[in-house]
């Protein structure tokens, strides 16, 4: 079931992705700026941050097997539509109508995991899931750089779109509900959406996310365009050597569950050895600050490196804490408000990016993406155990 949930994380960042390592090619022929570019991500967002409270009480109320579903038929569906872009609205307007399928993914994914996994696997399990992030930006570079220089770029939107049809045949074949779970279902009461939003762990992870997320948008959507504008590469050196970072931050989701899941073990709460792997995994996104400074250009991607395996060994005990406090029927809601907040980070640190970009250099956008997770893991620090009276009584 994990499985399944990892193919269309990896699909999920293959669609994704593939704008940012075309983009250089999109630019010049659309004739683009940095700060035209970042209003296309700043769509994705925008759609990706509202459907975020969409979704995730949608899925909640359709079960996961249906809600799953309409979810990647969406995003599938707007990932092959990209061939008909002609310029930079009808790029946006894509964009935004990807952003709003891709919204649905980890919702769905957390509930999976409630459903499927005890407490002390819940991490690592959801690191198995978010590693296809990782994975689907790593093979995105190759991949879609070989597609585009082979075939044109359409074909790589067109190609990695059908993807996710393929995927949701094996998803509505093999998915089933767990028995324990079919058998308690109608007994446990889903919390209203208006009730969650006043809890102050709902608000407080909400907030986390604003400044956690943002860094992983910047590595995916500018880390390629980095490496052409900054440090000289042309695409097929993009292809060769930009999955390296994802291929760290895929190593981070195992290890982010594994450090949780061992501290557990010892005897810590699972709240504390959240918290505590989060900060540990923080500290090492710092590793981007550095990397924008060194002159060779392979010592900035170990840097890169490091930063984006902190990343996933952050957030893969993020996912596990929603679940850890609130009944399986509302977690999915949890973490759709929660996204909300990550889709706003990474709209306003997006449109950050391209006036930096454009107005100084990529030296305080790496700044700022090594300074913010530190704020984020502040705030996972002071994440309450358990939910407000209101909610629990």
């Amino acid at each position: 079931m994990i499985s399944l949930v990892f193919l269309a994380t990896v699909i999920n960042y293959l669609d994704r992705q593939t704008l940012s390592v075309v983009a250089p090619t999109l630019m010049r022929e659309f004739q683009m700026t940095n700060v035209t570019y970042s209003r296309i991500v700043f769509a994705f967002m925008l759609a990706y941050t509202v459907m975020n409270g969409v979704s995730g009480p949608m899925i909640d109320r359709m079960g996961t097997r249906l809600g799953y579903s309409v979810c990647v038929a969406w995003w599938s569906t707007a990932a092959v539509l990209h061939v008909f872009a002609t310029g930079s609205w009808s790029l946006g307007i894509v964009r935004f109508l990807l952003g709003m399928g891709e919204a649905g993914n980890w919702p769905a994914g957390v509930r999976v995991v409630a459903e499927w996994f005890p407490v002390r696997e819940r991490a690592l399990a959801s690191g198995i899931f978010n590693s296809g992030s990782s994975i689907g930006a790593l093979i995105a570079a190759p991949l879609v750089a070989w597609l585009s220089l082979s075939f044109g770029w359409r074909s790589a939107f067109a190609a990695v779109g059908a993807t996710g049809f393929v995927w949701l045949i094996l998803w509505r074949m093999i998915y089933r509900t767990p028995p324990d779970q079919s058998a308690t279902a109608g007994k446990e009461v889903r919390i209203p959406t208006r009730r969650l939003i006043r809890d102050k762990f709902v608000w407080t992870f909400t907030l986390s996310k604003v400044f956690m997320d943002p860094v992983w948008y910047f590595y995916i959507f500018w880390f390629p365009q980095y490496l052409q504008n900054a440090r000289g590469f042309d695409l097929a050196a993009v292809g060769k050597f930009a999955w390296i970072p994802f291929l760290t931050a895929d190593a981070g989701n195992l290890l982010g569950g594994a450090l949780s899941g061992w501290l557990i073990r010892k005897g810590s709460t699972a709240a504390n050895a959240r918290k505590v792997a989060v900060g540990f995994f923080a500290m090492l996104m710092t590793a981007a600050i550095p990397a924008v400074l060194v002159k060779d250009a392979f010592a900035a991607i170990a840097l890169v490196s490091i930063a984006t395996l902190g990343y996933t060994g952050a957030v893969a005990n993020m996912l596990a804490l929603p679940a850890d406090v609130f009944p399986k029927s509302s977690v999915a809601s949890i973490w759709g408000l929660a996204s909300m907040g990550s889709g706003f980070g990474g709209m306003v640190f997006a449109l950050l990016t391209g006036w930096l970009v454009d107005n100084y250099s990529y030296v305080p956008a790496f700044a700022v993406f090594g300074l913010i997770p530190l704020l984020s893991a502040l705030l996972v620090a002071k994440l309450p155990s358990r939910p407000s009276a209101e909610i629990s009584g």
